[in-house]
């Protein structure tokens, strides 16, 4: 992503992702690919793409904060959470709308302060609320339908990296630090 593909995004999406102080971002089908997989052992292993990961720790380095809200208990998110800083971190939350309302008003921000990145049925309530709600290119067509934007790539596949560019780039966080990196 870069800004001459902020230019192709409307008016009103930039405005939205402008606002954002918060990110939160579902795990299972936003964060990977949404299958779930188990050793001979009964383990959960779970496959973060790298772009994600980098796309959570600019947005921590910008000021933006960033949650995970998935409603499975599974260590792998807990160790990758914590490989990322992460320090608002839910699981095992059937009302995700719940749950970000109390993380709202824990770090005293407004729901259009928010953005909701989510794939499938659980995440409609947080998205219904967040002020800039994201359904990833794969996410079912219902959440697709609330959403305000939809990302390129998959759940998985760079589709959290994706959002994130997106907010850095509408708050004009993102020239500086190609500087950075070239």
């Amino acid at each position: 992503m870069n800004s001459s593909y902020l230019a192709d995004i409307p008016a009103d999406i930039r405005a939205r992702a402008a606002r954002v102080r918060l990110a939160v971002f579902d795990v299972d089908g936003t964060l990977t690919d949404g299958r779930l997989w188990y050793g001979e052992d009964g383990r959960e292993t779970k496959v973060f793409h790298v772009h994600d990961g980098l796309g959570l720790k600019r947005l921590q380095a910008h000021g933006v904060q960033v949650a995970l809200i998935t409603a499975r208990i599974s260590h792998p998110v807990a160790l990758r959470a914590e490989e990322l800083d992460i320090a608002h971190v839910y699981q095992g939350q059937n009302d995700k709308r719940a749950c970000l309302l109390e993380l709202l008003d824990a770090l005293q921000l407004t729901p259009e302060q928010a953005a909701f990145v989510g794939d499938d049925l659980p995440d409609l309530a947080p998205m219904g609320i967040a002020g800039l709600a994201v359904a990833v290119a794969n996410a079912h067509p219902w959440v697709v339908a609330q959403a305000h934007w939809q990302t390129l790539q998959r759940g998985g596949r760079g589709a959290a990296r994706e959002a994130c560019d997106l907010i850095l780039l509408a708050q004009g966080k993102d020239s500086d630090e190609r500087k950075h990196w070239s």
